[in-house]
């Protein structure tokens, strides 16, 4: 990963705190990482943790941003990779319309490198026939997923739609970026 320049999105969802661990791996890798993350993922985390591990700020605005004078959106968007993780129900049904209402989901549609979606949600909502529409829609866009896995979920129970660990996403976005 040395040299290489990647995205990680956060959104707002309690699998974020897997994000941390994930955004350190990939910097100690030799990656230059960047985060953006939506204010619903604020919620979850802070952005001085992600900061704290990249040495990058968290760029909280489109516009008006001294460190990306274009915008972010635009800044970022030729990365090699943006990795999507959390991707929730909402991010992912937002970006297979095409919606841009947020910083992320604007990158997402400018973004001209490989796209990587860590799914996290109930298990019902992963299940739902809208969900999976959404998922082929985003597939044909191409848009590659890992996860997401089957186990215990926020909500106290037990299904699939927990995100895939660190260290899977990580090889992901590995095996990604040796194609």
């Amino acid at each position: 990963m040395n040299g290489r320049r990647l995205v990680v999105g956060v959104t707002g969802g309690i699998a974020a705190y897997k994000t941390a661990a994930l955004v350190s791996r990939l910097v100690q890798g030799g990656a230059d990482v960047y985060v953006v993350m939506t204010r619903a993922a604020e919620k979850f985390i802070g952005p001085d943790t992600f900061a704290a591990l990249t040495g990058h700020p968290v760029p909280r605005r489109m516009f008006g941003d001294a460190h990306h004078p274009l915008g972010a959106h635009i800044d970022l968007a030729g990365a090699d990779l943006l990795c999507v993780a959390p991707a929730t129900a909402n991010f992912m049904a937002r970006a297979a319309q095409g919606l841009a209402g947020d910083l992320l989901s604007t990158l997402y549609l400018a973004f001209k490198g490989r796209v990587l979606f860590a799914p996290a949600m109930n298990d019902r909502m992963w299940q739902h026939p809208a969900m999976r529409r959404n998922v082929e829609l985003l597939r044909g866009d191409g848009v590659e997923f890992v996860g997401p896995e089957a186990g215990w979920l926020s909500c106290r129970t037990s299904g699939p739609g927990r995100m895939a660990d660190p260290e899977q996403i990580e090889a992901a976005i590995q095996r990604l970026l040796a194609h």
